[in-house]
């Protein structure tokens, strides 16, 4: 089908009523097409400044209402800048990328219906704080220095009222600063950190040199794709992709019960810890053989291992982890900063003597047919599948697993400047555990455990991640062992 016709077809969709959208739909599926062949289009006018929150945001909505103090879905990023820092051209910088990014200047209100709605601010200037330590001596600095960025990671926001970034910029001496980045992950998620930070470089490298900034105009922003969801599942496309989710997942949603050092909250809150460790390079080459002889990826291969460390430790069979992916499958949304990251529930049935072979195997087809259904939002899933509910654990999957390609190159082009990495320290715990791997640009793989800190000893966590690189040279090296 041509491009202007499925152009034309998608701007009727968009205008026609629920049950027209309906119709539309059956016949579309009935000529054997699918929503990803249909552009998103820019929002009508009367939804331009507040529109419905996409399915992601009012889970998050929910979530902050019901702890608005919490700090488990802040996005948080510090560096120490050395060198002649131009602060005019990144305060000018940072307000570009509010002024191009609608996402970054909304706050969210309930609608009449009670509903979480976006309302889009015409000017949200992005509000950087200066503070300067640079003449406080030497020996107290330092404390000042991290009191002041904890100060800023921690800070709760306010989704009514906003801004939902923040930027704070720490003065410690006239060619040393540290910049502390903050944003709730209603408005962003990993996908567009990389392009926040894109963007900023180029801004900054443009301002510094005396040139004005040139980045193409984007396609669509964050609240037309939340419009263009709502759109498109009503219509039918979320019963088609749920019926893959029932049949993948079943009637039964055990909870994985990992073995912990000390007892369980009932309102499962916790702060977060962490244990990161980097492959060898050795192992990564190995791991990526493995990849490829079986026709999967990293990620499905680094996937098998969680899924069989978690099988090892709580010898349970039915093993669900979560997996946000990007869902950034639409070229009109790869430069757009805003949530579009799902969460999936990623299925494997671990029994007896299996191989890690067919782990594998397993892992990688239950990958693919997520991949193929990725567009049901999580939250659909819960409603629709009802797990039993209760404060002390998240439904349908209790650990976390996310891979990323992570590259940073870009902040080695700011002008004048040298950076290194600044951690922010405590936050709020998302999950029990939470293991994230990310494959850099150089081709270095690290992984980090994030677990809450109150129910496991570090030790344990350090043996857990021992155990996990176990996994991955039996894995790399002998597949055939059960």
């Amino acid at each position: 089908m041509s491009s202007p016709t499925t152009h034309r077809i998608a701007e009727r969709f968009a205008r026609i009523g629920a049950e027209q959208r309906r119709a539309v739909y059956e016949k579309i599926k009935l000529e054997g097409l699918v929503i990803g062949q249909f552009p998103i289009l820019k929002r009508d006018e009367f939804v331009w400044d507040s529109c419905p929150a996409s399915y992601a945001q009012v889970r998050q909505w929910f979530l902050w209402q019901l702890d608005p103090g919490s700090t488990a879905y802040h996005l948080s990023g510090a560096l120490r800048l050395r060198g002649e820092l131009n602060v005019g051209a990144l305060n000018a910088s940072f307000a570009a990328l509010v002024e191009r990014h609608e996402s970054l200047r909304t706050v969210f209100r309930a609608g009449e219906d009670g509903q979480a709605e976006q309302v889009i601010q015409e000017d949200g200037g992005v509000q950087l704080e200066e503070i300067d330590l640079s003449g406080i001596a030497a020996a107290e600095r330092t404390a000042r220095v991290r009191a002041e960025a904890v100060r800023l990671h921690q800070a709760p926001f306010d989704l009514g009222r906003g801004p939902l970034l923040r930027v704070g910029l720490i003065r410690e001496a006239a060619d040393e600063h540290l910049l502390v980045v903050v944003m709730h992950h209603i408005v962003s998620d990993g996908w567009s950190m990389q392009v926040i930070v894109d963007e900023f470089v180029a801004q900054y490298r443009a301002r510094a040199q005396g040139r004005e900034p040139e980045l193409p105009p984007l396609p669509i922003q964050y609240a037309d794709y939340a419009v263009w969801q709502r759109n498109w599942l009503e219509a039918g496309e979320k019963d088609r992709q749920l019926e893959y989710w029932k049949a993948q997942l079943g009637d039964e949603h055990p909870v994985l019960q990992l073995p912990v050092d000390h007892p369980r909250r009932a309102n499962g809150r916790y702060t977060a810890a962490s244990c990161g460790i980097e492959l060898p390079a050795e192992l990564v080459s190995s791991l990526y053989k493995r990849a490829q002889a079986e026709g999967a990826t990293l990620f499905m291969v680094l996937l098998a291992a969680v899924q069989v460390l978690l099988q090892r430790y709580t010898v349970q069979h039915d093993i669900r982890v979560g997996v946000p992916i990007a869902n950034r499958h639409r070229v009109e949304t790869e430069g757009v900063v805003g949530f579009f990251v799902n969460t999936q529930v990623l299925r494997n049935v671990i029994e007896g003597r299996m191989s890690l072979e067919k782990v594998l195997r397993q892992a990688k087809e239950a990958a693919l047919g997520a991949q193929a259904n990725q567009d049901l939002p999580f939250e659909q899933l819960v409603e629709a599948l009802q797990p039993e509910r209760n404060l002390g654990s998240n439904p349908l999957f209790q650990v976390l697993y996310n891979h990323q390609r992570q590259d940073r190159r870009a902040l080695e082009k700011l002008p004048g400047l040298s950076l290194e990495g600044y951690e922010l320290g405590e936050q709020g715990a998302q999950f029990e555990l939470t293991v994230d791997s990310g494959e850099a640009a150089d081709g270095r793989v690290q992984v980090s455990f994030s677990y809450a800190r109150e129910l496991f000893e570090p030790e344990t966590i350090e043996r857990m991640a021992g155990h996990y690189v176990a996994v991955l040279r039996a894995l790399a090296d002998h597949p055939e062992q059960a």
